[in-house]
């Protein structure tokens, strides 16, 4: 049966959107795995010829199997590794799985909590993307299906790291105004209830967009945090798949005494090869040393 999509056009999907004007990502498609619409959103994978399996969420590539792991392990243990022992992990958004299979990495977690608002998207990847939903068989994690801001209402000092994997804003808006079911995971009063649900050397960590397509709204977003927390710092890896190639990492700490650029825990170099693909304690230092023109709008 012949799947049609708005994106896929002559054996390539576009990735064609109002929020990276005048570029577009394409990606040959090899065969449509699955498509449907949930109750939220458009939910499409399908298998590329040079990318794997790739999942999309409303017309948006949400990550693709030939590079996931830069993106799933930089937004986890940027925030890991600035705490001294996480114990507990809160996880909003993240369906895929992948941001779970590397929090469990960490042998002082006892406790996970990921909360997703879209029981598609798990369900989704537990069959098309195995490899990174693995993280939900783990023991030490619970499923929450439900609305992350809701979930985090009445959470206070409950979890050592707070991660959110949230998918993109807005398509028809220019800024970091969201609609859709990411809407309020990037509202001020959203990072408010966050900062009261983490532990007192709380760690925050959210994805914060590409520095080429939304400088201004990153600044925006690090003064308001900057507000909350007393360090507070911007990260970015290397995802091909991504626009741009790039994507950003906001990292806050209550910390006063942290410094985010340099991981308080570290693995031996044999352990690093080991576990990671593209994390490792210089990699994580290096990621926070930004070109002049993104120091200058961001810590200036």
């Amino acid at each position: 049966m012949t799947v049609l999509h708005p994106c896929i056009r002559d054996g390539w999907f576009y990735e064609k959107n109002d929020m990276w004007p005048g570029q577009a990502m394409g990606i040959e498609v090899k065969q449509v795995l699955h498509h449907e619409k949930s109750k939220y959103q458009d939910v499409l994978v399908f298998e590329s010829t040079h990318y794997g399996n790739v999942l999309v969420l409303d017309n948006v590539i949400q990550l693709s199997e030939r590079d996931e792991f830069s993106y799933q392990e930089m937004i986890t243990h940027l925030a890991m590794n600035s705490h001294p022992d996480p114990k507990k992990v809160l996880v909003i958004g993240g369906g895929d799985g992948g941001v779970l299979r590397e929090v469990v990495k960490h042998e002082s977690v006892q406790e996970v909590h990921i909360v997703e608002i879209d029981e598609a998207v798990p369900r989704i990847s537990r069959k098309y993307l195995p490899k990174m939903a693995v993280g939900f068989d783990h023991p030490k994690v619970k499923l929450f299906i439900m609305d992350g801001f809701e979930f985090v209402k009445d959470k206070i000092n409950a979890y050592d790291v707070v991660i959110t994997d949230s998918s993109d804003p807005d398509a028809s808006s220019s800024s970091l105004q969201t609609i859709g079911p990411a809407e309020s995971l990037f509202e001020n009063e959203f990072f408010q209830l966050l900062n009261t649900a983490l532990t007192p050397n709380g760690v925050f960590s959210t994805q914060a967009e590409c520095m080429w397509l939304y400088i201004d709204d990153i600044r925006k977003a690090l003064d308001f945090n900057r507000t909350l927390y007393p360090q507070v710092g911007y990260a970015y890896s290397c995802v091909p798949s991504y626009p741009c190639g790039q994507i950003g990492h906001i990292v806050c700490s209550k910390n006063v005494n942290v410094d985010l650029t340099k991981p308080l825990r570290r693995w031996t170099p044999e352990e690093e090869a080991k576990l990671f693909k593209y994390y490792s304690a210089d990699m994580h230092q290096a990621s926070f040393v930004m070109p002049q023109f993104a120091k200058k709008t961001l810590f200036m």
